[in-house]
């Protein structure tokens, strides 16, 4: 068996000569997704709602693989995981969930559940208590079956009950947006306001900056959002420099959260944008075929020998926003770890694991 991450001296001198300096010596990720083969179907999310490449990257994430890689790929740095799962046939989630859980409580590590619409609010009491977990995941693929994909709402996934029980819990929704119009969506806007003013207790993350991926997606989203007052905002497995300002003008550095989207962000690649389209370049063969994914392009030679991870291009692309809209030091610590660690002490069900 091999090593779990080919570390090159092209990965190491991107990291010593961008990124060692710019990260503070602790560092919590909010967006770490754990799971084990054997406790899944495998393959591509079953719903076909949501991109298929990320299943090529990694079979499992297993906690232990998740730690290894934060030493492998931060050397000098201390990380601490928010966890939870992966979506995956609907039957498979409160074992995913127990396994969450279990790990979480060996590792000291703050966890979020999986969730399903369908739960009660009571049900889904009951789960948060059990696993001790701090909020929830809910995933859009886990929308009814009948709604087509481009007309599922916030609601259909992440519906107002289980809001309410939150709301009052003080716990974290993180929260991935549905719809092919992404951040910019005239209704996740108006459903995210809903959400600030009315559940203004639960502590709901935007994942991915919206899976504003480019700078099409996000439209006049950030006039709006500049007048909302609770809502957090992940960076993970977003590389768009332009977006990351665009966020920091509306929102101010106190609300951005650093997240990764581990293992996906394993992949060496780059990311571009065509016709609004983002495109991740990556070495010929080293994911399989991707000839059918209009999300991926092989590239051969020089250019594939100076691809480095995606984790790397994430925070490079916010080190040059942070650097462009000039964020103090502190505002940096916040973004990779105040912030987020202030979040974990509050939120959630008693007897959770204290944050880092």
């Amino acid at each position: 068996m091999g090593p779990l991450i080919d570390v090159k001296p092209v990965d190491r001198a991107f990291y010593e000569s961008r990124l060692r300096g710019f990260l503070p010596g602790r560092i919590v990720d909010v967006h770490a997704h754990v799971w084990t083969a054997s406790k899944v179907s495998g393959g591509p999310d079953p719903s076909g709602r949501v991109a298929d490449w990320p299943a090529r990257v990694a079979a499992e994430n297993p906690v232990a693989d998740l730690l290894a890689t934060y030493r492998l790929m931060l050397p000098g740095k201390q990380v601490a995981p928010l966890v939870f799962s992966s979506p995956t046939a609907p039957g498979e989630a409160d074992e995913l969930n127990d396994y969450v859980a279990r790990s979480a409580a060996k590792h000291g590590l703050s966890a979020l559940l999986l969730t399903r619409p369908e739960w009660s609010a009571a049900q889904l009491e009951d789960r948060l208590d059990a696993g001790g977990f701090r909020g929830v995941k809910p995933y859009l693929s886990f929308a009814p079956p009948h709604i087509p994909a481009d007309e599922i709402g916030i609601f259909d996934f992440l519906p107002r009950g289980h809001l309410e029980l939150l709301d009052r819990r003080g716990g974290i929704v993180m929260l991935h947006l549905p719809r092919a119009g992404r951040l910019g969506d005239p209704e996740n806007l108006a459903q995210l306001i809903e959400i600030d003013r009315r559940y203004g207790g639960a502590k709901v993350i935007i994942a991915h900056v919206g899976r504003a991926y480019c700078a099409r997606d996000v439209g006049g989203a950030f006039d709006v959002l500049a007048g909302t007052e609770r809502l957090l905002f992940d960076i993970s497995a977003n590389t768009n420099e332009e977006v990351f300002r665009g966020l920091i003008r509306a929102v101010g550095p106190g609300r951005i959260l650093f997240g990764s989207d581990m293992p996906i962000l394993r992949m060496r690649m780059r990311r571009i944008c065509e016709a609004g389209v983002y495109v991740n370049l990556v070495p010929r063969g080293l994911y399989g075929d991707v000839s059918g994914d209009p999300h991926m392009r092989e590239v051969d030679g020089p250019e594939a020998e100076k691809l480095t991870f995606f984790l790397y291009e994430e925070i490079d692309a916010f080190r040059r926003a942070a650097e462009a809209e000039a964020l103090t030091e502190a505002d940096v610590r916040n973004v990779f770890h105040d912030s987020a660690a202030a979040l974990l002490r509050v939120a959630g069900a008693e007897g959770a694991p204290a944050a880092p």
